[in-house]
């Protein structure tokens, strides 16, 4: 599996969020730069964090009794619960990328 077929295993929403596009190749961006592909991963992460912090703050808000819908908060960690293993699997395609590299003999 390569970093482009991830694309296809993140819900749609998630893949709006980060702004992926289905048929995007896997340069990353639209030029293919090293730092469109850094300012992707970076959106990611601030992405993941603010789902995150969504989702706690839901349950902070259901815990003192301000928020009555548990489908919310459900909804809130399920999106947190996605976007952290959509990040995470995107890492860990990069330091996988990152060892073939390294391990390549000239």
């Amino acid at each position: 599996m390569d970093i482009s077929s991830l694309n296809s295993l993140a819900p749609d929403y998630i893949a709006q969020a980060y702004g992926l596009n289905r048929t995007q190749s896997s340069s990353g961006g639209k030029d293919g730069s090293f730092g469109a592909i850094l300012d992707t991963a970076l959106g990611m992460l601030r992405e993941t964090n603010d789902y995150s912090n969504a989702a706690e703050a839901a349950q902070i808000q259901f815990a003192l009794g301000e928020a009555n819908s548990t489908h919310e908060l459900a909804a809130a960690q399920q999106k947190a619960n996605l976007a952290l293993q959509y990040t995470v699997a995107v890492r860990d395609k990069v330091m996988e990328a990152y060892r073939e590299i390294m391990n390549m003999s000239v």
